[in-house]
């Protein structure tokens, strides 16, 4: 069950400015804590509800699992409910670091609300660990931010080099019209041109709200190999709804795109259809390790029987970053030393193994290639190549 702000609290924090917020706060982390708070910043509410209900219960099953006491200390998860509004998200990241005292802000449901949080990170010093939104700019937004999710630009240049090798040769893409859709087209088509494929129509609709009707005609006449599309996990389900409903899964128009639009969490609504869907993304309910199949169990337990997806293990993740950094800095939470304890940890993940860039604070991982196949009555993605240690495209060269 999520906490909520009073009003009190919120007027006291709206009362601050920025400079306030900077002296008031540059010793808050430092001081020493029986009770470490992280604040866990998702939209539990709205359109984008599912990425914050599969974040919190994979949060809570590692605290679970772990217990909650770590380097001396007690650990306490704060949850709150930004409703997928940027302003709501900003709001809650100061209430939390001022009010409640928090020495971690994690979560970050989409690109906009982890983009104005990241100045309130780098006034409080305090370590925001991202562990859903995926555009690559986000961690270059503030230095305190480490990333235990993904970039688009990882699994969107892994589907356009694969597709162009397998059969691909013309393409439309079709992505929501916020930042992790302008990725998500940018990569795919470079990736995919660079082996000689061609991209007759880039298409983008809103992301509140999208009706994919009229967009899927224009890619029905277009009439390419594939339609590559990039949605925002949740959405995936109305956009295979209406890409059935326009014919197109019987006109010969392969679906490919990364692992959003055939999100675990909402797969088995989707049908016959949806058997064949080409994906290339970073996590499965159905990968094959011990790992992964003890996570699933437990989370399903947990969980009322709640499929995890991949937005599952950027928190179940992001709080192994948390737990591990204060163990290095044992137990301290000053946030430049708790930043530095991050970087360049690496571990193995329900999803595979996995690693913070010390130089990017940006997530390393497996790309999987999967095809979507009814194993024991259920709709899975089921993996079937691999590609090894993907960086982020964008920082690909920094060291």
């Amino acid at each position: 069950m999520t906490n909520t702000t009073t009003a009190v609290s919120r007027r006291s924090a709206l009362a601050l400015g920025g400079s306030a917020l900077a002296l008031g706060l540059s010793g808050l982390t430092a001081q020493a804590q029986q009770v470490v708070k992280v604040g866990l910043i998702l939209p539990m509410t709205g359109p984008f509800a599912s990425t914050g209900r599969q974040i919190e219960a994979a949060a809570k099953l590692y605290m679970a699992q772990k217990g909650a006491s770590v380097a001396g200390k007690t650990l306490e998860l704060v949850v709150k409910d930004d409703t997928g509004t940027p302003d709501v998200t900003r709001r809650i990241a100061q209430e939390l670091i001022l009010n409640d005292k928090v020495s971690v802000i994690a979560g970050f449901g989409l690109t906009p609300l982890a983009m104005s949080t990241a100045p309130i990170a780098t006034q409080a010093k305090v370590p925001m660990v991202v562990m859903a939104a995926g555009t690559s700019i986000i961690t270059d937004a503030s230095p305190f931010i480490a990333r235990t999710s993904f970039t688009q630009a990882q699994s969107a240049a892994t589907m356009g080099n694969w597709a162009a090798k397998n059969g691909v040769k013309k393409v439309v893409s079709l992505v929501s019209d916020y930042a992790p859709g302008h990725d998500s087209e940018k990569f795919f088509a470079e990736a995919f041109k660079a082996d000689g494929g061609e991209v007759l129509q880039s298409l983008r609709v809103p992301l509140q709200n999208p009706d994919f009707a009229p967009f899927l005609q224009r890619v029905k006449d277009a009439a390419p190999d594939a339609l590559f599309v990039f949605v925002p996990s949740g959405v995936g389900a109305v956009l295979m709804k209406q890409f059935i409903e326009r014919g197109l899964d019987k006109s010969g128009i392969r679906l490919i795109g990364p692992g959003d639009i055939t999100d675990d969490d909402v797969l088995n609504g989707f049908g016959e259809a949806a058997v064949g869907t080409i994906t290339a993304h970073l996590y499965s309910a159905a990968h094959p390790s011990a790992l992964n199949k003890a996570y699933v169990e437990a989370f399903k337990k947990a969980n009322n029987n709640m499929r995890p997806n991949f937005m599952s293990v950027g928190g179940y993740d992001g709080m192994h970053l948390i737990y591990e950094a204060l163990k290095k800095t044992n137990g301290a939470t000053d946030g430049a030393g708790l930043v530095e304890a991050m970087k360049g940890m690496a571990w193995e993940s329900p999803r595979g193994p996995i690693s913070i860039d010390a130089a990017t604070r940006e997530i390393v991982q497996n790309i999987y290639i999967r095809k979507v196949e009814k194993v024991d009555g259920e709709l899975y993605n089921v993996e079937f190549a691999t590609v090894e240690n993907v960086k982020d495209p964008v920082k690909a060269g920094r060291k």
